[in-house]
């Protein structure tokens, strides 16, 4: 399956989150959402990232849109996560990673000479319409935050 791009319709979901309850992007229609993906949740890059989210959420919801972190860790590890860092942006579980792989997330990394499947630190932004707006791949951490909301700002 192609990778979906810039125009395309963001393909949908629906996964159990954080809380409890379950999220779907047709759910969310209507109003931009920030679709961010990471690797593991408690980890380095991964709790900045959150917690930079985290700390525009306020912000987010000002200009009404809804941040959506996601990971293939399970919902007991998201709530964890959530409780020890005090994030508060929805974090949706896809331990099946179908979700990641139809994004084009899912991706062979190495690390020590070692190759596995993980997941590319990648950022989407979605229109109301529910279609891809902005990609940020590859994202480096300090700053993403704020750029992605800026690129909201200006939707």
């Amino acid at each position: 399956m192609a990778e979906p791009g810039i125009g395309d319709a963001a393909p949908d979901f629906d996964l159990p989150r954080d809380g409890g309850g379950r999220i779907s992007l047709s759910q969310l229609r209507g109003s931009p959402i920030v679709l961010f993906f990471y690797p593991k949740d408690d980890t380095v890059g991964c709790t900045a990232e959150s917690l930079a989210f985290t700390a525009l959420d306020t912000e987010f919801k000002s200009v009404g849109a809804t941040v959506i972190g996601m990971s293939p860790d399970s919902v007991k590890s998201h709530d964890k996560f959530c409780k020890k860092h005090g994030i508060s942006v929805i974090l949706a579980s896809d331990e099946s990673t179908a979700t990641l792989q139809a994004y084009g997330v899912w991706k062979e990394k190495s690390m020590y000479g070692r190759r596995f499947m993980g997941v590319e630190r990648t950022t989407f932004l979605l229109a109301r319409d529910g279609s891809i707006t902005t990609i940020w791949q590859k994202v480096r951490v300090p700053g993403h935050a704020e750029a992605v909301l800026e690129a909201v700002r200006n939707l």
